[in-house]
């Protein structure tokens, strides 16, 4: 989610403008435009051969129509419980009161607000995963205080302040699945000695080069290296070694800045203008003006060991300071850990970081230093369908005293900036990232751009107002390595709607029309899982008119056929994908039920714009709408989405 305005006023090349001088590839996106259905896949360097060694999962299910009901919906023979809302008990804690009157400290140990990435853990027993009881990570992005409070955000206060600031961050529960036939749920275990909340007062951890550097040092920390809270929790990623990252994305918000900030404030989308939850008033960390340097000390990739309660967080600044949608970690060939990573706002960028050193499963000591010590880098998408990662190192580059970087530590805390400085190319919002099971391609929502102006007759996709989606292969070879300095790189799909008359915005979908790409995941047997997030602005309007509520899509990425699995209800984003080892559970997260236009700008349009999950599920009488997981179970206790 991210509705900021731009901060990138560099002139570096854009996607949209590459791609429309790649050789043949403008002829054959007006051609699909013409048609209106085409191959949703287009081609792409050595992919039929590839496809052919691979196995096809196929999808089983048949699609659910577009709606706009305030209700989850998902095809015939599927199952939904929901699981764990905004408010309830991450233990032993206090209960969810409708009328929102939690205290500040009640909300310490409840769900936070606005649930988005996850990670299902499995406990492991002589050597299997279960599929039966785990540990669930669950984000929570950010709050509406109109809907946090009883009554908004008047008179604010220190208390509310401290509650918002709980709300914020991480969850960490137990789960077991129990019971047989149609009285088998999932349960929240309560107590359990493997939960907590993770917030934006909790005490973490900054490693990496920029860890002590004077730009991260504050009046609290004169070290430099321990910092209170993660905020802006957008998408995640899981570590081989079986630890979370929680990424943070829009912190921005959250600080009050100065009347002229400073250029790399203002890259960064810091001014005296936003300050949205006004944090600032009663904690002066928020205050720039009070405390310059807390602002860099976000913007970070978080750590967290899931299984240790006591362990505290801890943040990685070799993983580079931008709005982090997520942090989706492969391995590569010589076991190299690549991190790969999104910018979430227009004309922003894609990362890759590569570590120095090798993971080795059998030896836990291996881990040490693995997201600490390596080599950050972003990508530039070339017009002949190549591209290559560029180094952000000092020395490397011009990424040079001489050239405004003074050191590797400079380099990470103003990674835009220096992203700019290389030359790497300008893309429509990157979100989610996700890695095929067994090719290893790389894939790339990019929701959308209405602040694009670039167009020409083979490009299309000024203001665009549906987004796509990019893969790549690292090496631009059929099994290449994730520590490539270069790839091959195409166009999986142009979102849009196949049927609509404005061949610019009719994109070349083969199956069911939808917009604004965000989650993305394959599952164990490689089908591809599409998450939308169009914005209340648009929802149902216009040329969104026919896509209905945000939805959940499967894609075939052999035949590019695309299914529409599940709608959710009015007002929300359906955000974060995990499931059990086995496949039979599927976990998802509803967003922002009832969201309209302009956020919730006062208390009635908090209450009015949607009533979910009471709507929907019994077990819930009145209150206000509530971010919640749901779990999603086929009937006949088969793999979901086969």
């Amino acid at each position: 989610m991210n509705d900021d305005p731009i901060s990138n006023d560099s002139d570096n090349p854009c996607f949209e403008q590459l791609l429309a001088v790649l050789p043949g590839h403008g002829r054959r996106r007006r051609r699909l435009l013409q048609f209106g259905l085409g191959s949703a896949a287009l081609p792409f360097f050595g992919w039929p051969a590839l496809a052919a060694t691979l196995a096809r999962p196929g999808i089983g299910f048949s699609p659910v129509a577009a709606s706009t009901e305030d209700a989850v919906r998902v095809p015939e023979g599927y199952a939904l419980q929901l699981l764990f809302a905004w408010g309830d008990p991450v233990s032993a804690g206090p209960a969810f009161r409708g009328d929102a009157e939690n205290s500040a400290a009640e909300q310490a140990e409840q769900a936070g607000m606005h649930h988005d990435g996850m990670h299902f853990f499995p406990f492991v027993s002589q050597g299997q995963a279960s599929s039966t009881h785990g540990v669930l990570c669950v984000n929570h992005e950010y709050t509406d205080e109109n809907l946090l409070h009883p009554d908004g955000r008047a008179d604010w206060s220190p208390a509310k302040t401290l509650k918002s600031q709980n709300a914020h961050g991480v969850s960490v529960i137990e789960l077991e699945l129990k019971g047989s036939g149609a009285d088998r749920r999932w349960q929240v275990v309560r107590p359990s000695a493997y939960a907590r909340r993770i917030t934006a007062r909790t005490p973490m951890k900054i490693d990496g080069p920029a860890a002590g550097a004077g730009p991260m040092r504050t009046a609290d920390d004169p070290d430099g290296k321990l910092v209170l809270g993660t905020l802006a929790n957008c998408a995640m990623g899981v570590t081989p070694w079986g630890s979370y990252l929680t990424c943070e994305e829009n912190f921005n918000g959250y600080f009050k800045g100065l009347p002229t900030p400073t250029a790399a404030q203002k890259r960064y989308g810091i001014s005296g203008e936003r300050a949205g939850y006004r944090w600032h008033e009663h904690d002066r960390r928020f205050d720039v003006a009070s405390e310059p340097n807390e602002v860099n000390r976000f913007g970070w990739v978080v750590e967290i060991d899931p299984w240790n309660p006591i362990a505290a967080p801890v943040k990685h600044t070799a993983l580079g300071r931008f709005k982090h949608e997520g942090a989706m970690v492969t391995l590569a060939g010589d076991g190299r850990v690549v991190v790969y990573m999104g910018d979430d706002e227009p004309f922003e960028y894609i990362y890759k970081y590569v570590s120095r050193d090798r993971y080795d499963a059998g030896n836990p000591a291996s881990r040490a230093g693995l997201l600490e010590v390596g080599t950050l880098h972003v990508a530039r998408f070339a017009a002949d369908g190549r591209g290559q990662w560029l180094a952000l190192e000092h020395g490397q580059n011009g990424l040079t005293e001489a050239n405004g970087f003074v050191d590797q530590a400079d380099i990470l805390i103003r990674t835009r900036q220096a992203a700019d400085f290389v030359g790497a190319t300008t893309m429509d919002r990157p979100e989610w990232i996700a890695v095929h099971p067994q090719s290893g391609e790389v894939y790339c929502t990019l929701t959308n751009n209405r602040q694009r102006l670039a167009a020409d007759a083979a490009n299309p996709r000024a203001e665009n107002a549906f987004g796509h989606i990019i893969r790549w292969r690292e090496g631009g070879e059929a099994r290449g390595d994730a520590a490539a300095g270069r790839f091959a790189w195409d166009v999986f799909v142009l979102c849009g709607d196949p049927q609509h008359a404005d061949p610019a915005r009719r994109g070349n979908i083969r199956g069911d029309a939808f917009s604004s790409p965000d989650g993305l995941w394959f599952d164990r047997d490689g089908r591809l899982w599409i998450q939308t997030d169009a914005s209340g602005s648009v929802l149902g309007r216009g040329d969104h008119e026919r896509f209905g509520n945000n939805q959940m899509l499967v894609a075939d990425v052999f035949s590019g056929e695309i299914r529409r699995f599940l709608t959710g209800p009015k007002g929300c984003e359906i955000a974060g994908l995990t499931a059990t080892p086995d496949g039979r559970n599927l976990f998802i997260n509803v967003q922002h039920p009832g969201e309209v236009a302009g956020g919730r700008a006062n208390a009635a349009q908090a209450l009015a714009g949607s009533g979910w999950p009471a709507s929907q599920f019994a077990e819930l009488t009145g209150g206000r709408p509530r971010s919640a997981t749901v779990v999603i179970r086929r009937q006949d206790g088969g793999v979901v989405g086969a």
